[in-house]
């Protein structure tokens, strides 16, 4: 059976700041009692949860790491999105349909957990490819990624064609 875990302050802390973004984001209100209220329920969920969300040391992420994180999130993903909707768009809108899907396998290079599920979700989250399995296997992580139109078979071009910049990022982030 495995030892119950025990959360730290720092563990609560970004349990409680990450619930408390959200509650703000969701509720889109800034009167006090909502403030309050969220307050009072990010506590109550950080306190229950922060030994299952947190499994790092949160203080990693203060800093250099976190305005990383903060980049990649509003500039860097977001460009590799627009880039995949406009090649979407292009292969949707063209009068002869160009694709030639296929499953490639791609090596990856992301060191902790969370680096590579962000990684396999930002993929997945980019037109035109889905993270359907990954393979960890003798220290080497690989991503079999379905892609609507497989220009490349080299599993190395083609991870630097599907990755983009999000994998340096990653790495940066998560290192």
């Amino acid at each position: 059976m495995e030892a119950k875990r025990k959360a730290t302050f720092g563990a609560w802390f970004a349990t409680f700041v990450l619930c408390y973004f959200f509650w703000i984001l969701l509720t889109g209100s800034f009167a006090w009692q909502e403030l309050v209220a969220g307050a009072v329920v990010s506590a109550g969920v950080a306190l229950f949860s922060a030994r299952w969300f947190v499994h790092e040391s949160p203080g990693r992420f203060f800093g250099k790491r976190l305005f990383i994180l903060i980049w990649y999130c509003v500039a860097i993903f977001p460009w590799e999105l627009i880039k995949a909707n406009c090649d979407m768009a292009k292969r949707a809108l063209s009068p002869k349909l160009k694709i030639n899907p296929g499953i490639i396998k791609v090596p990856v290079d992301v060191p902790t957990e969370y680096g590579k599920t962000m990684l396999a979700n930002s993929i997945t989250l980019t037109p035109g490819t889905i993270t359907v399995d990954i393979d960890e296997h003798e220290g080497q992580t690989w991503y079999y990624i379905h892609w609507i139109d497989v220009v490349e078979t080299d599993r190395a071009a083609a991870g630097e064609i599907i990755k983009g910049r999000m994998e340096k990022w990653l790495r940066r982030i998560w290192q």
